[in-house]
């Protein structure tokens, strides 16, 4: 797998995205595009040209799971490892999550100081 440096976040609540990009960011080194719905990221996704996708599953208007079947429509995209960051992590839902294309999914809340190395963990 190549080395993962460029994040893109789908996630709409504000204080979760502030407190993903120092975890990321800040903490992890990685370059982090927050866009704050489904619909924003399918604008943003060809111009930013992320290593790795994080989407939040619970989102007005596109939640999580649309949002990944629009993004695997997109040329080019549906090689891009994708991750759900979520409290709904019963077993069925994380089934679900993997039976789209998500590789892996990181439970929410989540601990701000360890994110970055779960997500490496993820990826190896």
């Amino acid at each position: 797998m190549k080395d993962i440096n460029k994040i893109l976040y789908i996630e709409d609540e504000l204080d979760i995205q502030a407190i993903t990009k120092i975890a990321l960011c800040d903490i992890g080194g990685f370059t982090l595009e927050i866009c704050s719905s489904g619909k924003e990221e399918i604008q943003k996704i060809s111009s930013f040209n992320p290593d790795l996708i994080l989407i939040d599953v619970m989102m007005p208007e596109m939640d999580g799971p649309e949002t990944l079947i629009e993004l695997k429509k997109i040329k080019g995209m549906e090689s891009i490892p994708v991750i759900f960051m979520t409290a709904k992590v019963q077993k069925q839902e994380i089934t679900y999550y993997k039976s789209l294309g998500a590789i892996n999914v990181i439970s929410k809340p989540f601990d701000p100081m360890n994110l970055a190395q779960q997500i490496k963990n993820i990826l190896q």
